[in-house]
């Protein structure tokens, strides 16, 4: 069984490869794990989630950074 993360915990950063380029992404340990089950959910690679989320990021006139975009998904999705 998997360990829950902590509520109040810092950002961690983690690298992944998206759209052929690798870039970081730092989110606190609740965030990762509801990403991870997001793509779990989707039958999808973490990176490719991201890469999902990242897409519709860039098409807004004024695209948030990728974490704000992550966070704001997931709230939206999960919440």
């Amino acid at each position: 069984m998997e360990e829950t993360p902590p509520l109040y915990a810092g950002p961690v950063k983690r690298s992944m490869t998206i759209a052929g380029h690798t870039t970081s992404i730092s989110l606190e340990p609740v965030f990762w794990r509801a990403l991870e089950d997001s793509a779990r959910a989707a039958d999808l690679p973490l990176s490719a989630l991201v890469a999902r989320i990242d897409a519709e990021r860039i098409q807004q006139s004024e695209p948030p950074n990728l974490a704000s975009a992550i966070r704001c998904w997931l709230l939206v999705r999960v919440g």
